[in-house]
């Protein structure tokens, strides 16, 4: 298993494009430098009133297929 942390601010507003379907991926710079680019329905369940905030780990396989991603700050 491989992990890799990075930062979301997007706003509630931003986030209604991939909620509407009009964008499927939401693409950041992981801390340690690399592009990640995750399905924007992986992000979801963190959609608050505000939009998605926070840091977040990433937990993934050999094959880049996601195990897990966790809200860490």
């Amino acid at each position: 298993m491989f992990v890799t942390y990075f930062r979301v601010d997007l706003s509630a507003e931003d986030y209604l494009r991939y909620y509407k379907g009009t964008a499927r991926f939401i693409q950041v710079r992981a801390e340690d430098g690399r592009r990640v680019r995750l399905p924007a329905g992986n992000l979801r369940s963190f959609v608050t009133a505000t939009g998605i905030h926070g840091r977040f780990r990433l937990c993934f396989d050999a094959s880049h297929k996601i195990i897990s991603i966790d809200k860490v700050g």
